[in-house]
């Protein structure tokens, strides 16, 4: 088995040595590893970095750089060179766990062409599992069903079938930069299913500039693709999800309805009882939303 291992880096160059270390350290499993690294316009020493991990010719690595596009434009960007027989996508601040690619290993065989990702857990630098375990172990669904409908939470660790992964890309809104993962796994959950692994790979330390930690600003600058995430969750089958996931889903198309200044955005909503919904929920949501990211009134009747 061969793995593809993708990172986008945007000045986290003093963050790569982690990750690099890490590759090395399961060097020694019975996999062949390459690590495809896209700089996105970084204005620190990545380049440099990067230029002295390939001349230590442990590893094979390839070092690709772009003006700045942001992270799903460079994993778009990647995939295209990945040659594994699996893809993972691994964060410039995130590394993998010791015996990381022998756990995938073990799995290889369940990669079928009915199956687009193992999803694994992810732990936190002080060994804390980012959310709850899976029902059991080699538990079959589909990554919306998962977090909407089964009560699944925290970041996990996907590894792809490349096959699959190679047909799909993040699709980026206007001049944005970011999309939700998920907004790509909801279109593969359609055509296949990912097979849950309660064993850990990866690890992950967040940094400050990371878009976690500054959540509502990656709200503010990438509208349009929340916005039509939202509105195609409300075009989906809802039946099983869960009343509080309903309403986080209410809530969030209400937000981004208003950050992206969608016009007519209660009739855009499909369905009846989820228009009902969203009617009764807009005012209150709207207020909230302006307030959270200090927007100046406008006109916010229904139709906006």
């Amino acid at each position: 088995m061969k793995i593809s291992v993708l990172t986008p880096a945007y000045n986290r160059g003093d963050n790569l040595n982690k990750l690099y270390t890490s590759l090395l350290v399961n060097n020694n499993s019975n996999v062949e590893v390459e690590w495809l690294v896209m700089d996105d316009g970084s204005t620190d020493k990545t380049r440099y970095i990067m230029t002295n991990f390939i001349k230590q010719g442990i590893i094979d690595i390839k070092y690709y750089y772009q003006e700045n596009q942001g992270k799903m434009a460079a994993l778009n960007n990647l995939v295209k060179y990945a040659t594994g027989d699996v893809i993972i996508e691994c964060d410039s601040d995130d590394y993998f766990k010791v015996g990381a690619f022998d756990t995938i290993a073990k799995y290889e065989d369940k990669l079928t062409d009915e199956i687009y990702a193992l999803v694994f857990l992810k732990y936190d630098t002080d060994g804390n599992n980012m959310g709850n375990e899976f029902p059991e172990n080699m538990y079959r669904s589909d990554m919306f069903s998962l977090y909407f409908r089964e009560g699944i939470t925290g970041e996990k660790a996907l590894v792809f079938n490349s096959k699959i992964r190679k047909k799909f890309e993040y699709k980026l809104e206007a001049d944005e930069k970011f999309v939700t993962e998920a907004r790509m796994y909801h279109q593969m959950d359609l055509e296949y299913d990912v097979l849950c692994i309660n064993e850990p790979i990866m690890i992950c330390e967040y940094q400050k500039d990371g878009y976690t930690k500054n959540i509502l600003n990656v709200f503010r600058n990438n509208p349009l693709g929340y916005y039509e995430y939202f509105r195609e969750i409300l075009e989906m089958d809802l039946e099983g999800v869960t009343l509080k996931k309903r309403l986080y889903i209410y809530k969030h198309y209400i937000l981004f309805s208003v950050l992206a200044e969608r016009d007519h955005a209660i009739s855009n909503v499909t369905g009846v009882i989820n228009k009902i919904i969203v009617a009764i929920m807009w005012i209150p949501g709207v207020i909230k939303t302006k307030r959270m990211f200090k927007i100046k009134d406008k006109n916010c009747n229904s139709e906006h």
